[in-house]
């Protein structure tokens, strides 16, 4: 099969799913690896970043919270996901299921009295309380007081200030209910110079009923959104990221004839609104076992001819996924021959715990994303390299929190190239 085509680098693809990921790590850091110099310039940097952001006098509720329990534990990412799940849970049984599910086996007791905010304090003990109420073989370790406390005020009263804390750290990362709310809500960091891309959260098209509603709600957002479109260039100006599982409910490789006639034309229709809009689109990550149909998806809609002189296009990668460094290629390749630019999204990725799950019950030898964090960090530090030397086909977009990933991107871009950083 001839090398740099298409075909190629699907098959590249398919096969890097299924390789194991040692080979893939050593052929990444061999090719787009840090040199010994910007690995000192970066770290330099994320140093003094990092002392910078812990010098400030006013941090939020979010960054008080982080500086105690981080995202590298299991209690940061049970408030991560309590964070975001709460906003959208319907009633008081299923958040108490919820915050049984997340924080009855956490070690919250670790963190009590350490943060320099009466509130993380607070809500610290709250945590800590909620576990040992909802663990019953671990309130032989609270003492007697405490139960005492809890006794008075009772479980409602508790699961109600935990709820309160956690929405008021939700709201950091969601910004609002509807797409009017979150426009208005962005308008003062608009004013400072940030742009922003709307993501839905939910989306998930199991009948064809909610995947008409999911694309009457996009199209509704792309038309707010185009509203506020003041610049020449699609990037500088607000964008939206669709899933394309919520636009059809047998979006999978089974059903890739229904998606082709389908799918397609919604997806195009929603481009060719987001070029009428000067807005960009980005097509939103999947799990793995998508991302072949995915890339049959924005091939068709990408080389629709009415999109031809559009640069809004962006499509998002996950780092995680073994794959990634090859989607690169694929993408590079076919923007290169259908003479476009598009943006591309680095992300590490978001389903890591399903994907390893479903790799275990297919039985499959090897996982189709790296099964340790070091691994993903360094294949998107690679794929940042990577994407910074196919500039003049992609636009990259960095969406990181990590100071030493933001640095070690700062210490590897070229001045010439144009990228952005993106954060929750």
């Amino acid at each position: 099969m001839p090398k740099n085509t298409l075909n190629f680098h699907r098959q590249q693809i398919r096969t890097a799913r299924v390789q194991q990921e040692h080979l893939i790590l050593d052929s990444l850091v061999n090719d787009y690896g840090l040199s010994f110099k910007q690995r000192q310039l970066a770290e330099q940097t994320a140093n003094e970043l990092v002392s910078d952001i812990r010098s400030q006098n006013n941090p939020g509720l979010m960054e008080v919270f982080l500086a105690e329990y981080g995202l590298s534990t299991d209690e940061g990412i049970a408030l991560m996901c309590l964070a975001e799940a709460l906003l959208r849970v319907p009633d008081n049984k299923t958040i108490d299921e919820l915050i049984e599910d997340k924080i009855v086996a956490s070690s919250w007791g670790e963190h009590k009295g350490k943060s320099s905010s009466s509130l993380v304090n607070a809500a610290t003990w709250g945590l800590m309380f909620t576990g040992k109420i909802l663990d019953e073989a671990a309130e032989a370790k609270v003492a007697r007081t405490l139960k005492g406390t809890i006794k008075r005020l009772g479980e409602p009263v508790v699961r109600l200030a935990v709820k309160r804390a956690m929405q008021q750290m939700g709201h950091q990362f969601v910004l609002g209910e509807s797409i009017e709310a979150a426009i208005k809500r962005g308008k003062h960091s608009e004013q400072k110079g940030y742009t922003y891309s709307y993501d839905m959260l939910g989306e998930a098209a199991l009948t064809q009923a909610d995947a008409d509603k999911y694309l009457a709600s996009y199209k509704h957002a792309i038309t707010r959104l185009s509203e506020g479109a003041s610049d020449a260039e699609p990037r500088n100006n607000p964008g939206i990221s669709i899933k394309l599982s919520a636009l059809h409910p047998r979006y999978e490789s089974t059903q890739s004839k229904r998606v082709e006639n389908e799918l397609v034309p919604r997806v195009l229709a929603l481009a060719q609104q987001c070029k009428r809009g000067n807005i960009g689109l980005n097509i939103d990550a999947e799990e793995a076992e998508r991302l072949d149909i995915s890339l049959d998806v924005i091939q068709s809609v990408l080389s629709h001819h009415s999109l031809s002189d559009w640069d809004g296009f962006g499509v998002v990668v996950q780092a995680y996924n073994k794959s990634a460094s090859y989607v690169l290629d694929w993408l590079y390749c076919l923007a290169e021959s259908l003479q476009r630019k598009i943006m591309v999204r680095l992300v590490k990725g978001a389903y890591w715990d399903s994907e390893i799950k479903r790799a275990q019950v297919e039985g499959m030898t090897f996982f189709p994303v790296f099964t340790r964090k070091k691994a993903t960090d360094v294949s998107y530090l690679c794929c940042a390299n990577k994407m910074l030397a196919m500039s003049d086909r992609i636009y990259p977009q960095f969406a990181t929190h990590n100071a030493n990933s933001i640095a070690a991107i700062l210490a590897m871009a070229p001045q010439h190239v144009n990228y952005e950083f993106q954060r929750l």
